[in-house]
């Protein structure tokens, strides 16, 4: 089982991947729908107001801002706590197994 330290040891982008990797295959369309919300939030938490106010008036920079900027620098360190929470919540899988250890049914192989 992952832990939280252990998830807070890893890089944004890997984080950021296992999350995202996690939502798609659980088709979890309330966390993108969470992110996309918090995307304006963290860029004013990180000083980024005109870039905040952007996002809010033109969805398309924010889609923008989720698929290229959410991985890293001060935008993807302020959304950290977030994808920790989410692999938390709902299972954080190793990084070689991420698309596929929570199938639904699957049985395990004893």
């Amino acid at each position: 089982m992952t832990t939280r330290e252990d998830l807070e040891a890893l890089p944004t982008k890997e984080l950021y991947d296992r999350a995202i990797d996690t939502a798609k295959h659980r088709f979890d369309v309330g966390f993108y729908w969470d992110l996309l919300k918090a995307l304006p939030v963290a860029e004013e938490v990180i000083g980024d107001d005109e870039r905040s106010k952007t996002d809010i008036r033109r969805p398309l920079a924010l889609l923008n801002d989720l698929l290229y900027d959410a991985d890293s620098g001060p935008l993807g360190e302020a959304l950290r706590p977030m994808y920790v929470d989410y692999l938390l919540e709902h299972g954080a899988a190793p990084e070689s197994d991420a698309r596929g250890s929570d199938a639904a049914g699957a049985g395990d192989d004893a």
